[in-house]
């Protein structure tokens, strides 16, 4: 196991400014000097190659891509002597970058890339209480919005419903390590294992841990090696009874699931 190139990405203060399908983009947009066909060689749709180019221009001390409409041509697409620049930077960038992993794996060996991929989970600061690991399985693509399957690391599958473009923009496929994001809010927990609901996540573990708040209270529950926190009202706790060992349900909904990378 070695630590593959992947995901090269520049940052504008806290965006993301280029990421590997964008560059991918305007390399083609250079090409035909058009933005449908570049879109279609990618492939991504044409509104998530505007958006992306949208993206960049605002995020861009000058503009990358310049288009053009009507005239004899019909208008295009073409990048601007700035972008250019930009294009063969990058390219630059990704040379000394590929350098550097094939020279940081040497270094490392097996162990310490096992290593680096704990650190990287691990150093992770978001606000969402849950943050389950594991890999894309399968994913069920529509017009607007797509279902991702998470098989984590205890053989949970977790279910997200998030936009089709963002599928694309993250480059999500079949085999891709991704983390599920959920607050602790956004998980109901019952007593009833047999419990018929139309959430399409819905886990029975035990609780290992209970918090009693003031006005909120906290639940850990146990779901093999996976662990889901849980936020109720004090009230719902109460009339819950609930007790350290107990067997749960945890739901949440497909919608309230994000997925990072």
């Amino acid at each position: 196991m070695k630590i593959e190139k992947s995901g090269f990405s520049l940052n504008s203060g806290d965006k993301t400014f280029l990421i590997e399908k964008r560059i991918r983009l305007l390399e083609l947009i250079d090409i035909h000097g058009s933005l449908s066909k570049a879109a279609k060689e990618v492939p991504i749709s044409y509104k998530a190659a505007w958006d992306a180019i949208d993206t960049m221009n605002n995020l861009s001390d000058k503009p990358l891509v310049i288009s053009s409409t009507g005239g004899a041509s019909g208008g295009g697409s073409a990048l601007s002597d700035y972008g250019k620049e930009v294009l063969q930077t990058y390219k630059i960038l990704q040379s000394k970058y590929t350098q550097f992993l094939d020279t940081l794996n040497d270094a490392l060996g097996q162990g310490g890339v096992q290593n680096l991929q704990t650190i990287e989970r691990i150093s992770m600061t978001l606000s969402a209480r849950n943050q389950i690991s594991g890999v894309i399985t399968q994913i069920k693509r529509g017009a607007v919005n797509s279902e991702v399957y998470l098989q984590t690391k205890s053989n949970n599958e977790i279910t997200a419903t998030i936009t089709s473009d963002s599928i694309e923009n993250m480059g999500l496929n079949i085999g891709t390590k991704a983390i599920a994001i959920f607050k602790a809010n956004a998980v109901l927990i019952s007593k009833d294992l047999e419990l018929k609901i139309s959430a399409r996540n819905k886990f029975v573990g035990e609780i290992i841990h209970l918090t009693e708040g003031k006005v909120n209270s906290e639940i850990v529950v146990a779901i093999g090696d996976d662990r889901i926190v849980s936020n109720i009202t004090l009230e719902s706790f109460r009339e819950l009874d609930m007790k350290y060992g107990d067997k749960v349900m945890a739901i949440v909904k497909a919608s309230s699931i994000m997925i990072g990378v």
